[in-house]
């Protein structure tokens, strides 16, 4: 389509399915896939980000994809597996709307029946999401609707006004009303050697039998053949292909604007005015001798910005704590309702705790260890008064996402946690803010709940979380594990003195002792710095003299109880993976 250049009341033109070529045909229907994404990311500003097409296909994906398949993810895309399942997901919208687009060349119904598809699957997507309301098919029902609009104005224009389209110089195209209008060319009598004299080539390069010429060097014109190009000449298409950029232009800046918007809220101002309470029970300092600041090696605490992400959300919830509440219920005596200000009010506790995934190879670094601030568990809890049987707590994000953690390990002394702060600040947003549960030495997948909304009393005979119908065990204490930060694998050294050191783990029960070996030799012991606690994670150091060749390095830790970590090697599925991490280097 393009504008009539005949002057005043110019309009847009399409010239119905059959003509439009099939190369802007596939352009028409990327363009009006690009529209409805753009409006419905504008609508889902109001009613919830998680309700927008691309983010609701992309959680029914997410949790209908096998457990190998995410664990692939995770091991190929790391904490960007989100970012690789968007774009996927867009790619294989792109290629359908592509199609869509070209069957309307053929038939505009069918390219109507495609959208309607493209529409229905973002509704029922959208309606499957958890606390999805059906409000939440209004982004996917008007995108659909926009996109019917907008092809049809591709492919077959504006119906029910006469359009006009340049030609070659000193030609014309007319066409006027609606799909099956007539076109017709004329050609001034200029043009012509003498009545009835055989027209110049017509459009898309066919013999045209030329209208007969009328009164005063006037035509009448000539029905064109329906295989007739709708876009014959340069100019045409130059018109075709901006009005598809202005549209997936448009499209861009209303998407991007929704997504941003939907992202900003009030929640982030709202967290930046959060004063939090001091702790009744502060951290214990951190020794300075804690971090040995050896080039390459992790910091004894992980920074927020650098702090791990693994989680199920497309779309990081954005909860106002304003409205959050706590729901305690199911198998308890006392039900409890918390808002976010009387949680606050409660006495608070500061510690620092290392959290790791279960998703964490062996040598990984899906894992982290910050200073928390929040309100303890195990006497909230208490206050519920759990009944008999009850030993599962299961804990429901704002996304609806579901972890299981076992009641005595909540209840059994250690510092599990309603956590409100993250390393002297307010929870980020992408952490879990207002609330998320802490708790040392289980993975973060039976225990790590961000955007917390509910705890529930249950049973694990009762209820499997999230991640149990998914093949991965009902509990997950973390495994020990140790880890070689410096020197890297694959790295070349030189001959003499290497520092060799990392981090090593063992949550709630501490690590009495680190080894390395270096090929196939005795082990060594590294020096351990200090720590705060046994739920953090320690660093170690070791004083290699390198000599030339090939080495392989290995580490393994002893925890508090004497246990030594296996050397047997195991996958992260169902309950984490096992084995010494080793790396190879060359010393010259």
């Amino acid at each position: 389509m393009f504008p009539d250049p005949g002057g005043a009341g110019a309009a847009m033109v399409g010239v119905g399915p059959g003509h439009l070529p099939r190369r802007f045909g596939a352009l028409a229907g990327l363009a009006a896939a690009a529209v409805a994404l753009g409006a419905a990311e504008v609508v889902a500003v109001l009613t919830g980000a998680r309700s927008a097409p691309l983010v609701a296909v992309g959680g029914v994906l997410v949790d209908l994809a096998p457990a190998p398949l995410k664990q692939f993810a995770v091991d190929v895309f790391y904490v960007y597996d989100k970012i690789a399942l968007l774009v996927g997901t867009a790619v294989l919208l792109a290629g359908f709307a592509a199609l869509v687009g070209l069957v309307a060349v053929r038939s505009l119904p069918l390219g109507y029946a495609g959208i309607a598809l493209f529409g229905a699957v973002g509704v029922l997507a959208a309606l499957t999401r958890p606390g999805a309301g059906p409000v939440a098919a209004l982004p996917s029902l008007l995108g659909a609707v926009l996109a019917a609009g907008v092809l049809r104005l591709f492919v077959a224009g504006p119906p029910g006004r006469a359009l006009t389209a340049a030609g070659p110089p000193g030609r014309t195209l007319t066409a006027a009303g609606p799909p099956g209008r007539t076109l017709t060319a004329a050609t001034p009598a200029a043009d012509r050697t003498g009545p009835g004299a055989a027209a110049p080539p017509a459009l898309g390069g066919r013999a045209d039998p030329g209208p007969p010429a009328g009164p005063a060097g006037g035509t009448e014109g000539t029905p064109l053949p329906p295989s007739v190009s709708a876009y014959p000449d340069e100019y045409a298409r130059r018109r075709f292909l901006t009005g598809v950029g202005l549209a997936v232009g448009a499209a861009a800046v209303g998407g991007f604007g929704g997504r941003w918007l939907s992202t900003r809220r009030g929640v982030s101002a709202a967290r930046a005015a959060i004063e939090l309470p001091a702790p009744t029970s502060p951290a214990v300092p951190v020794p300075a001798d804690a971090d040995l600041r050896v080039p390459g090696l992790s910091s004894y605490v992980t920074p927020n910005r650098d702090f791990y992400r693994i989680d199920t959300a497309l779309v990081v919830p954005r909860v106002d704590p304003a409205q959050w509440r706590l729901r305690i219920h199911g198998r308890v005596r006392n039900p409890i309702t918390l808002r976010y200000a009387d949680l606050l009010a409660r006495p608070m506790i500061e510690r620092h705790i290392t959290l790791a995934c279960v998703s964490n190879e062996v040598g990984g670094d899906l894992i982290g260890n910050a200073r928390w601030l929040g309100v303890p568990l195990g006497p909230l809890l208490a206050e519920a008064g759990p009944l008999p049987g009850a030993d599962q707590v299961v804990g429901r994000s704002a996304d609806g996402w579901t972890c299981g953690s076992p009641t005595g390990l909540l209840t059994d002394g250690r510092d599990a946690m309603l956590a409100v702060g993250m390393n002297g600040e307010p929870l980020p947003i992408e952490h879990g803010f207002p609330v998320r549960v802490v708790v040392p030495g289980l993975y973060g997948y039976v225990s790590a709940c961000k955007w917390l909304v509910e705890l529930e009393l249950t049973s694990f005979a009762d209820f499997d979380a999230y991640w149990v119908p998914r093949g991965w065990s009902a509990q997950g204490p973390i495994k020990t594990q140790s880890r070689i930060d410096t020197p890297r694998r694959g790295r070349t050294l030189s001959t003499g003195p290497v520092t060799v050191a990392g981090v090593a783990w063992a949550q709630h029960v501490g690590i009495r002792q680190v080894e390395v070996r270096v090929d196939d030799g005795d082990w060594q012991p590294a020096t351990l710095a200090a720590t705060v606690s046994t739920d953090t994670w320690t660093q170690w150091s070791w004083r290699w003299l390198a000599t030339p060749g090939e080495h392989t390095l290995r580490v393994r830790a002893t925890d508090a109880t004497g246990a030594v970590q296996t050397g047997e090697s195991r996958p992260v599925d169902p309950d984490g993976a096992t084995g010494w991490h080793t790396i190879t280097v060359t010393v010259t």
